[in-house]
């Protein structure tokens, strides 16, 4: 029986008994029959209860400007969900972009409970649980799906006098603070990158200049004014494509298949493995309900070949983990960027 066919039984069987006792004109029976249909009336309109999930759209927000890599995988996804049909409605992807995430997951962080509202992952998710002016700790999320891994990669424009990595980390050791990059914001991956190619070569420093998306990094590095960009290759594409950027190394644990020409960090003689999650949360609090229904929506578009060309295309490291795996992954990487986050000052005071 659906839940709307039990909740018109209930209603009959409650009108029924109570109209039996109302016969003798009682006030007190004649109140009861109201609150108790009325009660039941409620319930009729909740959509937890007898409409089927999603009866609206549903907003994904984006804390990057649009083009950057969240951006572009929340669009993707909204798409093969509206083009296969796999829900009833559409997923409409806004970009709240400002504050080094703040305003996106500020405002996500009121939406407790709320199934129509998704947030787009990246590491900044964990950097905003550690920092303790904006208080958005893991406890206010639930995890939906891990859908790939974005290594960072590292581009410089396509006349630099830059060929290989190594030489640009002698550079960098040789004229500390001479080189810039371009990267999203102190607390992202990209950052984070920065931050491990200084530990691994003594003496290197570089600065950095902040942007309001990954696209907005790599234009900047095409455009000549930053040295180079950590930010992650589906975000420069285009730009390697048209001979505007040239990738010196990525920092996945191996060479992609997809990219078997770009050397890895690892096995130029830098330790450094690094990438950005590509997954998507609701707010604490919402209908296990509506968690299932989500899940096994993300869990199909991961298995279509549009999501399979875009990683291809996009040289991601595909993977999927569900809500229950997807929170404990998210758990571990915030143990593993403590170091990184105390030496940038992340967990004492607002960036």
């Amino acid at each position: 029986m659906t839940p709307a066919a039990r909740l018109i039984t209930l209603v009959t069987r409650h009108t029924s008994l109570v109209t039996r006792k109302c016969r003798g004109g009682n006030l007190k029976n004649k109140l009861t029959l109201v609150l108790g249909v009325g009660a039941l009336a409620m319930l009729w309109s909740s959509p937890g209860l007898a409409q089927a999930y999603p009866a609206k759209p549903v907003e994904i927000t984006v804390h990057t400007s649009a083009g950057s890599g969240g951006d572009l995988v929340s669009r993707l996804v909204s798409e093969v969900i509206r083009r296969e049909k796999l829900l009833p409605q559409p997923l409409m992807v806004t970009n709240r972009v400002g504050g080094a995430g703040v305003i996106a997951f500020t405002y996500f962080k009121e939406k407790r409970g709320d199934p129509y509202q998704l947030l787009s992952v990246t590491g900044t998710l964990l950097a905003m649980a550690y920092r303790p002016d904006v208080n958005i700790g893991l406890e206010n999320y639930t995890p939906l799906a891990l859908m790939a891994i974005d290594p960072q990669t590292i581009m410089v424009p396509a006349d630099s006098p830059y060929k290989t990595f190594k030489e640009l980390a002698e550079a960098a050791r040789k004229d500390p603070g001479t080189l810039v990059a371009a990267t999203t914001s102190i607390q992202g991956t990209g950052r984070m990158v920065i931050y491990m190619i200084e530990k691994a070569v003594p003496g290197a420093k570089f600065r950095f200049v902040t942007f309001k998306g990954g696209s907005d990094a790599v234009t900047a590095t095409a455009g000549g004014h930053t040295t180079f960009t950590t930010e992650n290759l589906s975000e420069g594409l285009s730009f390697v494509e048209t001979k505007k950027l040239r990738v010196l190394a990525i920092s996945a644990d191996k060479r992609l298949p997809q990219a078997p020409e770009v050397p890895t960090l690892t096995e130029l003689g830098y330790p450094i493995t690094a990438g950005t999650i590509r997954g998507f949360t609701f707010a604490a609090g919402v209908p296990k309900e509506a968690v299932a229904t989500m899940e096994a929506t993300l869990e199909k578009v991961h298995r279509t070949q549009s999501w399979k060309e875009f990683v291809t295309r996009n040289i991601f490291q595909d993977t999927f983990l569900g809500s229950a795996a997807f929170a404990k992954f998210l758990a571990q990487r915030l143990e593993e960027y403590r170091g990184f986050y105390d030496d940038v000052g992340l967990g004492r005071t607002k960036p």
